[in-house]
Parts: C-alpha cells; sequence; structure tokens
C-alpha cells in the first residue's frame, strides 16, 4: 500500500477554474483584443441541448488565447446579458488548452457570447473526483446528477468483498456528496440524499468495458495508478492506468481516461488499449439481474440501454452506453448486456457510459431514460458548431 501511495504522490496535477489566474496579466492592447472577441454557438440538431458543456479548444482562439489564459474574465450571453459559467481545463498540462463554456440552446438555434475582461462570479463546482484511500483505494466521481466509483488495488485483499466493473450511487441531490458518503460511512442506507445499492460483483457493472476473446470477458486486474487532470468546476477528467494482464494469447494494458460533465447523466470513457497486433476485440457492457427488466439494443443509433428491475424500497436505475457510430451484434447473455467493438491500436476506443435513477425524479421509466439515451446519441451525431470572432 505505501508504495501505491508514493506513485499517486508523485503524479500531482494542477488544475484551473475560471477564478484562478496564470502567469502575469495581459497588457492593455491584449485587453482590448480580448474585449473584441464573440463565440458564436449553433446546434443543428433537432433536439433542446441543455446545460450542454462545449470544449473550445486554444486553437480556435488564435492570438487571443494567450491573454485569455493569463487574466480573469467575463463570458456574457448577448440575447440575455446573463453571465454564463465557464472552466479553463488543463488536461494535466502546465497551462490550460481549452475552454469549456455550459450553454442551453433550443433545437436549430444559435447563441453568442462575448469576453469581457473582469472578475467572474463565482462558480459552484459541480463535478468531482478524488481517489479514496480511506475506502480500499476506490476512485469515486460525480456531478451534479450522479455518483460513480471504480474499486483500488486494496480490494484485492478482502476477498469476500471483491469487485470488478463500474460502480453507481444513487443520489437525489444537485449536492456533491462523495466525500460526506464516505465520511459517514453508511452510503448503503438512504440517508436521505440517495444510497449506493447497486450491485456489481465480478461483472462490468455500470458500463465498463474489457477485451473479449474466445467469446469470454476477459478482465484486468485493478487500476494500479491514477491520475486527476482536470476537477471541476464543470468537468472532472481523470485517467485510470493498469498493469499488463492476458486477453487469451494476448498480453494487454490499458489506459482509462473518463470525463464526466455538469448536467449530464453519462461519462466519457476512452480507453488506450496497448497490444501487439492490429486489432483488438473489445466489448463494453451492462451486468443483467435476473429479474425481468426492459432492454434497448438500438444498433443503428449505438445505444445500448437497460432499465434495471425495481430494487424493493430502494426504487429503480436505469444503465446505459452510448457509442459514437452504429453498432451492429449486440446481444444479452445470461450476465450482461454487451455490445462488441474492435479496438485499433494507437486509438483509443471512445463510448458514452452512465445511469439514472427515478427517485432522483428527472427519468422515471423507461422510456425517458432510453428516450434520453437515444437523443444523447443524436447529439453526438450532431454536435454543436463553434466559431470564435
Amino acid at each position: 500500500m505505501k508504495k501505491i501511495i508514493l506513485a499517486f504522490a508523485c503524479c500531482s496535477i494542477t488544475w484551473l477554474t475560471s477564478q484562478q489566474l496564470v502567469q502575469a496579466a495581459p497588457n492593455k492592447q491584449q485587453i482590448l483584443s480580448v474585449e473584441k472577441t464573440a463565440i458564436s454557438i449553433s446546434n443543428p440538431a433537432d433536439v433542446a441541448r441543455e446545460e450542454e458543456v462545449v470544449e473550445i479548444p486554444a486553437a480556435a482562439f488564435g492570438n487571443k488565447w494567450e491573454p485569455l489564459a493569463k487574466a480573469p474574465f467575463r463570458i456574457i450571453n448577448k440575447q440575455t446579458g446573463k453571465e454564463i459559467p465557464y472552466q479553463l481545463i488543463t488536461l494535466g498540462q502546465p497551462a490550460p488548452v481549452a475552454l469549456l463554456v455550459q450553454v442551453s440552446l433550443p433545437a436549430k438555434s444559435a447563441i453568442t457570447l462575448s469576453i469581457q475582461p473582469g472578475q467572474p462570479a463565482k462558480v459552484k463546482s459541480r463535478t468531482f473526483g478524488r481517489f479514496v484511500p480511506e475506502r480500499k483505494d476506490d476512485f469515486a466521481w460525480e456531478n451534479d446528477r450522479v455518483v460513480f466509483r471504480m474499486y483500488g488495488p486494496a480490494l484485492e485483499n478482502f476477498p469476500k468483498e471483491n469487485a470488478h466493473g463500474i460502480d453507481f450511487w444513487s443520489k437525489r441531490t444537485s449536492d456533491l456528496v462523495v466525500d460526506n458518503w464516505y465520511k459517514l460511512d453508511n452510503y448503503h442506507h438512504d440517508n436521505g440524499q440517495g444510497l449506493d445499492y447497486y450491485k456489481v460483483g465480478f461483472t462490468l457493472g455500470a458500463g465498463d468495458n474489457a477485451p473479449f476473446v474466445g467469446d469470454s470477458i476477459n478482465f484486468s486486474r485493478k487500476y494500479k495508478t491514477y491520475k486527476v487532470l482536470d476537477n471541476g468546476p464543470l468537468r472532472t477528467t481523470f485517467q485510470l492506468i493498469y498493469d499488463t494482464w492476458k486477453a487469451g494469447n494476448t498480453t494487454v494494458s490499458a489506459t482509462k481516461t473518463i470525463s464526466l460533465d455538469a448536467g449530464s447523466q453519462l461519462n466519457k470513457m476512452s480507453v488506450q488499449y496497448v497490444f501487439n497486433g492490429d486489432k483488438l476485440p473489445v466489448v463494453a457492457g451492462i451486468v443483467k439481474r435476473e429479474e425481468p427488466g426492459a432492454v434497448l439494443l438500438d444498433e443503428k443509433q449505438g445505444v445500448l440501454g437497460y432499465w434495471e428491475p425495481q430494487h424493493g424500497e430502494d426504487g429503480t436505475s436505469g444503465i446505459g452506453c452510448v457509442f459514437p457510430a452504429a453498432v451492429p451484434g449486440m446481444l444479452v447473455t445470461s450476465q450482461h448486456l454487451l455490445a462488441k467493438a474492435k479496438a485499433t491500436a494507437g486509438e483509443p476506443f471512445v463510448y458514452y457510459f452512465g445511469a439514472a435513477w427515478d427517485k432522483a425524479g428527472r427519468i422515471k421509466n423507461e422510456q425517458q431514460w432510453f428516450t434520453y439515451l437515444q437523443q444523447f446519441a443524436r447529439k453526438i451525431q450532431q454536435p454543436l458548431t463553434v466559431k470564435v470572432q
């Protein structure tokens, strides 16, 4: 355990919010340049975007990026006059690499944002993640809607408790709860904010992935190290790094980069598998319960959805995976709902996974959950378009 903690300590990452400054203030000419900056965002889809986080890379700003990254500024919706929350992300680099803004747009509409020098309004953090050494090396993360965790290496020393896939915690509050729930250590009981009743076991749980060789899921061991790349207020991004393991006759290692945006039910998963060869068969999937539940296998839109059987008085969870393109050959086994794919050497395997809880009040039944997943897929296929002037 001491070796693991020392390895983590050397991976300290700097992250910035809109309230933090980088280096010295820009000069007057640079400030005038920033004042003339406008951001146009268009929604080409026929579905509304509610509190969607948009990433704008540094390159889109050209020579205006440097002053933006050096001094505080405000972003104003020109149509409403209201201030827009934002975050500068570093992705673990010494300086910011992109700007995140959170916007809402009706279908087939557009807005224009203006950038103004000055101290922005304080943004309450709506995402958070951390290593949890006090609970057998869990890594837990959340936003204002959902909570997840991955099990850490210390859990392997407790065979009766050991599990593998992604765990989902059900919460009904927009508050961040990870620190408090671990502190109280009674998160299997509903304290008024929600609880953890989701059972993972040795499965993919709520949307994990693994090599699929010989018609079998080839699980890794627990993650070895981690890195927090950005940590709110609008997006938390982290990496889990896995040592080599065997998938059939193939030696595999992996780095999973997971990000969660404020206001979203789904995370983005980007897995970099390392192996000899060009292609590696993989699956992403959801654990299936013994009792009947509702299943959605939408291969054309790349949507894998599950509305679980009710868990007594605890309520009902919806779990889903959304892929950037069509996924032929989805299947249901005795233990999982699975989407099969091929990981390409040197390229990340990317998809989205997440969950909902009926007692949270936003998504109350299988129809609403499956609609959410299918609309999410359409948003991926028709992303918001951004132009910086």
